[in-house]
């Protein structure tokens, strides 16, 4: 699974969570795809869409890559054996990716974020990304070329609308 192309969408792609912050407070790198290993009950509870990865991360140790701090909902209709909502899950990457990516992420202020959850052909799916935390002022700068971009588009609507 090599780098995915941003703006790539396909037909076969149902959309379960994003994570909206991740473009305000990092600078996104390389973009990866992998898959999730899940429960019955997560896989329930993401068909429903109850998933959030908004203080989500990614690691790798020892060969092995983990999707930390994701949140899946319990499933409410489980009687019994529900998920911790919480836990550590696994991500499946080939074992050159997660080599390359244990060391793109030992330098300085690299990170692995989460940037979207999805199913893909009914397997769940992350897509994570090499990022770099923004400082004060590139956050600040940001904020400003949205601001920018609302007068914009205020003011073109404004237009058109009169004339």
């Amino acid at each position: 699974m090599t780098a995915v192309a941003a703006a790539k969408t396909n037909a076969n792609e149902t959309a379960i969570c994003r994570n909206r912050k991740a473009s305000f407070e990092y600078e996104i790198g390389e973009r990866f795809e992998a898959g999730l290993v899940l429960t019955g009950t997560e896989v329930k509870s993401l068909r429903m869409g109850k998933a959030s990865l908004l203080d989500a991360y990614a690691r790798t140790s020892r060969g092995e890559a983990f999707l930390i701090g994701a949140h899946i909902s319990p499933y409410s209709q489980a009687f019994y054996g529900n998920h911790d909502p919480l836990r550590k899950r696994k991500l499946l990457l080939h074992a050159k990716e997660i080599r390359r990516l244990e060391g793109k992420t030992q330098e300085k202020g690299r990170s692995l974020i989460p940037l979207r959850m999805y199913f893909k052909n009914g397997k769940a799916k992350v897509e994570l990304a090499l990022a770099r935390g923004k400082k004060t002022h590139d956050k600040r700068h940001a904020i400003r070329e949205a601001d920018t971009r609302r007068e914009m588009s205020r003011a073109a609507a404004e237009y058109n609308r009169r004339g």
